[in-house]
């Protein structure tokens, strides 16, 4: 007789992923778009804030990454090219990109433009491509 375990995920880790991990997206969305309005009216308070909401969402995006890690890479496997693990490398492409981002940030408002706006862009489209192709994958998977 072979025992199969299947090996559990904590109820409170996944309510706290599914919590936090949309929050990422909104504050990098929005300093994406105060970018591209500092790019238009060149005033500071909107490369300041978005300067505001990069750190915010970065400090945010801690937590679901480290359950995601968790999750990704113990317990149980996931094939090479599955969704979640191209959801955790976006993710974290995305997140290392959001740190450079929030260095470029740190400069005088010139200085954000043109790499900041070009930063914010790259992350905002690598979230989002994580989450469309979760979304879909999962629900190819469903379907089935």
């Amino acid at each position: 007789m072979t025992s199969q375990v299947i090996p559990r995920r904590s109820s409170l880790a996944v309510a706290v992923y599914a919590l936090l991990n949309p929050l990422p997206v909104g504050f990098f969305v929005a300093a994406w778009i105060f970018d591209i309005i500092y790019l238009f009216s060149t005033e500071v308070t909107w490369t300041r804030a978005a300067s505001w909401l990069i750190v915010i969402g970065l400090i945010i995006a801690i937590i679901p990454r480290i359950i995601n890690l968790i999750h990704v890479w113990t317990g149980v496997s996931y094939p090479q090219g599955s969704p979640i693990k191209i959801h955790f490398w976006a993710w974290l492409v995305a997140i290392v990109l959001a740190i450079f981002n929030a260095f470029i940030h740190t400069r005088d408002a010139w200085g954000v433009v043109p790499t900041g706006v070009i930063l914010s862009t790259l992350v905002v489209i690598l979230m989002l491509f994580a989450n469309v192709q979760l979304a879909l994958r999962d629900r190819a998977v469903r379907e089935l």
